[in-house]
């Protein structure tokens, strides 16, 4: 992992790594339950000053206002048409879900996602002037490799929408799509002129966020993690229960701290906000990774 620097978080990762392959050692854990799950959204990639969905949303939205001209004086659309991040993150779940069902719906899956592909193609972020795709980090990328190397299997669980994951992450990752978790809208099934098709209709399924991390783990893995790797509160769950089950575990936060090279950021943003980890990773054993301090580099270098 050459993109980490010596200390600490590098030796706890490559130490648990050494202790579950070992195969004469104590702490052996079976190839079949090496699985280590991943959030996406400021764990992967960056998602500061808004998650990359919200921006690819907020484009949906301009897409689809002269449509819909009330949105320009209903909330949470006036914020999204007006680029007021603040306002449209003050108004949360509620929101989010208001404006996901008014402009996600009518797709198949494979539409959507080839909708999402195109974004990702062209659209650049508004702070680091580069495609989102190319805003991941160098460092949990080569963090990835390191564990596959070691036969670990690798999920991402993210409270992002899973058909949005599900356009890049083989490409960007090396994680197929059936290897991703995450919140999901209402899809049914109809045949529409002799066809079949799956289609998205304007209605939450799941959110893949807190306490629904763990529980979308087990429903969709089956099995319970040994290492969990988040950046905020919203991966406390996931981590905690990674982390409670018998035999050799391992946690892992990321902390935005490098305000030159990224963001800083942690207790009171509305994005990735870490609070309670922060305060509680320490002596629950978690690692707790500096951006500033432990990493090299931040992103992959620009070709």
């Amino acid at each position: 992992m050459p993109s980490w620097n010596d200390g600490p978080a590098k030796e706890a990762i490559l130490s648990f790594a050494v202790r579950v392959t070992k195969a004469d050692g104590p702490d052996y854990v079976a190839p079949a339950e090496r699985i280590a799950v991943f959030d996406n959204d400021g764990t992967l990639w960056t998602e500061w000053p808004l998650y990359t969905q919200g921006f690819f949303t907020l484009e949906r939205v301009r897409q689809l206002a002269p449509k819909h001209p009330e949105w320009c004086r209903r909330q949470p659309f006036r914020a999204a048409l007006t680029g007021d991040f603040k306002t449209l993150a003050e108004s949360g779940a509620k929101g989010i879900n208001a404006i996901v069902g008014a402009t996600y719906a009518g797709d198949t899956p494979e539409e959507f996602q080839a909708e999402v592909s195109e974004w990702l193609a062209t659209a650049e972020h508004p702070k680091f002037k580069a495609h989102y795709d190319r805003l991941v980090y160098q460092p949990m990328l080569e963090l990835l490799g390191f564990l596959r190397a070691k036969g670990f299997k690798i999920f991402i669980v993210s409270g992002g929408g899973v058909e949005f994951m599900r356009a890049f992450s083989e490409r960007v990752y090396g994680v197929p799509p059936e290897q991703v978790i995450g919140s999901s809208i209402v899809t049914r099934y109809e045949v529409v002129d002799g066809k079949s098709r799956l289609t998205r209709e304007a209605k939450i399924n799941f959110i893949d966020d807190k306490a629904g991390k763990p529980v979308g783990v087990n429903q969709f893995i089956g099995r319970r993690p040994i290492a969990a790797f988040g950046n905020s509160d919203g991966d406390f769950q996931m981590l905690e229960w990674t982390t409670a089950g018998a035999g050799p575990r391992f946690g892992l936060i990321v902390h935005h701290d490098d305000a030159a090279r990224e963001a800083a950021y942690d207790r009171r943003s509305s994005v990735g906000r870490l609070d309670r980890g922060l305060d509680e990773a320490g002596k629950r054993g978690w690692t707790l990774v500096s951006m500033k301090n432990d990493w090299k580099t931040i992103f992959p270098p620009r070709r």
